[in-house]
């Protein structure tokens, strides 16, 4: 068994000291067309998973400090370990990720606006768990599993630091709505890349 190697973790207000550092977002399409941060580049979890050593190839620079954003930091953290396990182990997680950066009050792009992954994995679990409630008293008691169900998701979601419902709501239509780029596309524009300060 391999150990992972510590995150290093970069706060917003280090990261806009930084200079020419690459800025990789892993965010869905929907999210980073939402919001991102000005220079960034995108590059959805779900491609640098399926193409990390072509990936971790051209974002090998060690002239550019190589930093990893989501919403909040723990996306950004499977990123990280999936360069690291292909011998590219020098990228840092934004601390707190995109969220951290818009309450620190620095620059964002902002597109059309839709609700975060995270805020969706909310609605449905919250409304699953009332289901269950509201059906377990009115209509039977085994209803009542459903939130416990709930319950023992969430908690897991929390011990492993994944989101089993997260993944299934980023791949329903209207979180593809916008486009995910293809990964040639992706790879091309790490590439050619320009690092430049962020704002």
């Amino acid at each position: 068994m391999t150990a992972q190697p510590t995150t290093r973790t970069v706060t917003p207000a280090a990261l806009r000291e930084w200079s020419e550092p690459l800025v990789i977002d892993v965010r869905s399409a929907a999210e980073f067309e939402a919001q991102h941060i000005r220079g960034s580049y995108h590059v959805p979890l779900n491609t640098l998973a399926e193409h990390t050593a072509e990936l971790a190839r051209h974002l090998d620079d060690p002239s550019s400090p190589l930093v990893l954003v989501c919403q909040s930091g723990v996306r950004a953290e499977q990123g990280r370990r999936h360069l690291a396990a292909a011998g590219l182990d020098r990228a840092h997680v934004l601390d707190g990720g995109v969220a951290a950066w818009v309450a620190a009050g620095h620059e964002v792009v902002r597109g059309r606006t839709a609700w975060a992954l995270e805020r969706q994995v909310r609605l449905v679990a919250g409304s699953l768990v009332l289901t269950g409630i509201l059906g377990g008293r009115l209509a039977t008691p085994k209803l009542r599993l459903l939130a416990g169900g709930i319950g023992a998701g969430l908690t897991f979601s929390a011990l492993s630091n994944t989101c089993a419902m997260g993944a299934a709501l980023a791949r329903l239509p209207f979180n593809r709505d916008v486009t995910e780029p293809a990964a040639a596309a992706v790879v091309e524009q790490v590439r050619r890349r320009e690092p430049g300060p962020v704002r």
